[in-house]
């Protein structure tokens, strides 16, 4: 029996990796490995979310391998192998593929790059700085800004920004100056040892001693990631549910840009020729149809 006509009876043969000696040999094993048709990755998602089938998730992982590659790729600036970051992107996506849902009508790619890129982040945060440099998730997007900014500068990582710089970044990435700064400061920052150094003063001591790790817990770390998520591109998800009208009084109300005043009743009352009452109450039954939907999602 011929080779294709074996796959031809066993799509599933495909999907399948050798046994690899070497990081080049798995690229190269992954980029051969067959994309999946829409019709395909909905049937596999399907298995996967109602009858739990270990072979449809093994598939549909297998299938986005390549995808997890060529983004790490992007963060080989940072100083970290290449097969570490590749781990942990994995990682990443069978979250992503653990959580897919194929009738929200979103293709795995996109829905899994989030998690991707997520688990990517949160190592390289973990790693490459002993103190963490970002803490919250504006801190982070700055973190990886910043840096790509400053290459377009031509300037090294360990550089200071000069005050012409600090503006121009600032404008480009719609933060404040002394934002930048912060992160540039930490970025540019010494590393301690965390361990001892082998001194025998009594009296000298390195971190490890007397540093905390609030929040190492792994499920703690989930949790965290799992809100964040559901703060942003969940909320997102959910308000492209609701109807336009609702849409429009619920980012004025509540979701208005940093900086800008949020609308009043009125406002809004004026906007769509109705009483305030009515903004009200349309607002109220928005509200608990959004809470509802960040329910479902979490």
């Amino acid at each position: 029996m011929s080779t294709n006509h074996a796959l031809a009876l066993n799509p599933a043969a495909s999907f399948s990796l050798p046994a690899i000696g070497n990081l080049d040999a798995y690229i190269s094993a992954v980029n051969r490995l067959p994309l999946l048709s829409a019709e395909r990755e909905t049937e596999l998602g399907r298995k996967l979310r109602d009858q739990g089938d270990l072979d449809a998730a093994r598939e549909l992982i297998l299938s986005h391998l390549r995808l997890v590659v060529s983004t790490a790729r992007q963060y080989l600036g940072y100083g970290l192998a290449h097969a570490d970051l590749i781990q942990e992107g994995n990682v990443g996506l069978m979250k992503a593929v653990k959580r897919f849902d194929p009738e929200r009508g979103v293709r795995l790619v996109s829905f899994a790059l989030h998690w991707i890129k997520a688990e990517i982040h949160e190592y390289i945060l973990r790693n490459w700085r002993m103190v963490k440099v970002a803490t919250t998730k504006a801190q982070r997007k700055l973190f990886f800004n910043l840096r790509s900014q400053k290459q377009e500068l031509e300037k090294s990582a360990s550089a200071q920004l000069t005050p012409d710089e600090v503006q121009t970044i600032a404008e480009r990435l719609k933060v404040r100056e002394a934002d930048v700064l912060e992160m540039d400061m930490r970025l540019s920052g010494h590393e301690l040892p965390l361990e001892p150094g082998g001194t025998e003063d009594e009296d000298s001591f390195a971190p490890i001693a007397y540093l905390a790790a609030p929040g190492a817990d792994p499920e703690q770390q989930l949790q965290a990631r799992e809100q964040d998520w559901l703060e942003n591109e969940g909320l997102l998800q959910a308000l492209d549910q609701l109807d336009p009208r609702s849409q429009r009084i619920i980012r004025a109300r509540w979701l208005s840009d940093e900086g800008a005043d949020s609308l009043t009743l009125h406002d809004l009352a004026a906007e769509f020729g109705v009483s305030a009452e009515r903004i009200r109450q349309i607002e109220v039954k928005a509200l608990l149809r959004l809470r509802q939907l960040l329910a479902h999602y979490a």
